[in-house]
């Protein structure tokens, strides 16, 4: 940059922060008002834009140079050899990294982050107390990134990409509750035109995640959050309306990922992309402490993911135990049939959890235990299981119970299932459930699920874990 091009983008920034200074006298109403003004939602986006899970390596490379530049450019990050921004958030299964492509290049990125035996970036300095209290999964939003060239395009990329991240989080990843940490520069956008509410009145000064530079922290309720935009974006003009295009509106540049399964993220991290992106390319692995070693190995616990993880210090290695599973969570629909007071009746479960010998469930009604009942299960679109059941554990949960059931006897579509869940490495893998079977089983016929279970889908229903 030559000392001409340095002094105008000096000036240029130093303009900038005075506009900021200035617009921060107004009262807070006229400003988001302002704010919602600058709302421009192209219900139909030009075809060259594409909606997608970054799934492949050069995806997910791109996504991670355009942070990088990105958070380099706002003072968030020192610039890297790599060019990357990769962080150990973006190696587990229970994070989904959205992108914007545009003519086939990644011009807009936006990672998901549900809570991990790792936690969250933002749980280091902000108190989540109270919203782990409330039932329903979480999710951090994180590592947005826009192109140069589309930043001044009236949100082209970034409302796309907002739809798709509220469609994805409320229809395919199960989360009740967004958190997101931003610049205090950039917090009202946020508050404004999606309601975010703040978790502190004041500002962290120091935020390791964004190289100590100082952040606010919000939550979004997603359950009651419909409710907020359809009252606030009331009458606006179509291109100015959220809730009608978040809502409403429906965009064949989304390319929405295919589940075979009932189950609710997309892990497509494989051996030979965790090698590259944090042995090869960034030290990430090579700086976790050694616990985040051991968390790591628990995760990622099979054979073909050993030869790439880092090694385990020996004080770690039995401190740490997950699941067999837990590279998937699921979401399952089920109904019970037993007697309850002498009657026959029918109670509707939500499955959580599920392995091999039995499986977690969340239920309105308290059901004795210790007895067996028959139960019907929907584990995908078109895989249906029936079982006989009996509850072992119970624990109130709010309004609801929570489950703990063992099998009497596993049907083919179970087994199938649990097997993928617990030998599958990415989200393809559950399209190939059979080979993940270590025994030959006979072809059990494939139950057809009662008329009654669609009612599950009813969101009035709000059963969720």
């Amino acid at each position: 940059m030559s000392a001409r091009s340095f002094r105008s983008s000096g000036t240029r920034k130093r303009a900038r922060q005075a506009l900021r200074k200035a617009f921060a006298l107004f009262p807070r109403a006229i400003r988001f008002s302002v704010y919602r003004s600058f709302v421009d939602c192209d219900p139909s986006p030009d075809a060259r834009l594409v909606l997608k899970i970054a799934e492949t390596q050069d995806e997910l490379e791109a996504c991670f140079r355009l942070l990088h530049d990105a958070y380099v450019d706002s003072g968030f990050m020192q610039p890297q050899p790599s060019g990357l921004r990769a962080t150990i958030y973006h190696a587990l299964p229970t994070t989904t990294t959205l992108c914007a492509l545009f003519d086939g290049e990644v011009v807009g990125t936006i990672s998901l982050i549900r809570q991990s035996s790792f936690g969250f970036p933002m749980q280091s300095v902000f108190d989540l107390a109270h919203i782990h209290a409330e039932r329903g999964r979480i999710a951090e939003i994180s590592a947005l990134a826009v192109h140069p060239k589309f930043r001044k395009t009236g949100g082209s990329i970034l409302f796309p990409l907002m739809k798709f991240m509220y469609q994805y989080c409320t229809s395919y990843f199960d989360t009740t509750h967004l958190v997101i940490a931003v610049n205090p520069n950039r917090i009202e956008m946020y508050e404004s035109l999606l309601f975010f509410q703040r978790l502190k009145s004041h500002v962290v000064q120091h935020y390791d995640f964004a190289n100590g530079a100082p952040a606010i922290g919000a939550y979004l309720n997603l359950r009651t959050a419909l409710q907020t935009f359809k009252r606030r974006y009331a009458g606006k003009p179509r291109r100015k309306d959220l809730y009608s295009y978040f809502v409403k509106s429906r965009l064949p540049n989304i390319q929405w990922p295919t589940r075979r399964y009932f189950t609710t993220n997309d892990p497509v991290m494989t051996p030979a992309m965790l090698d590259y992106f944090f042995n090869q390319r960034t030290q990430v692995f090579r700086d976790l402490s050694g616990r985040e070693k051991a968390q790591l190995a628990a995760i990622y616990n099979l054979s073909q993911y050993q030869p790439v993880l880092p090694t385990v210090p020996w004080a770690e290695a039995t401190v740490i135990e997950v699941g067999p599973h837990q590279r998937y969570s699921v979401k399952c629909h089920g109904q019970l049939a037993l007697a309850l007071d002498g009657r026959p009746q029918t109670v509707d479960l939500q499955l959580v959890e599920l392995y091999e010998e039995g499986f977690q469930a969340y239920a309105k009604t308290r059901l004795p235990l210790q007895i067996w009942a028959e139960v019907y299960i929907q584990l995908g679109s078109s895989e249906t299981s029936a079982l006989r059941v009996m509850a072992t554990r119970r624990e109130a949960q709010g309004d609801l119970f929570a489950y703990s059931f063992t099998l009497a006897e596993p049907d083919l579509a179970w087994r199938k299932f649990a097997a993928v869940l617990q030998g599958g490495a990415v989200g393809k893998d559950l399209d190939n459930a059979s080979v993940f079977l270590l025994d030959q089983y006979s072809a059990d016929r494939v139950p057809t699920i009662p008329h009654g279970l669609s009612a599950l889908d009813d969101p009035d229903s709000d059963i969720s874990g």
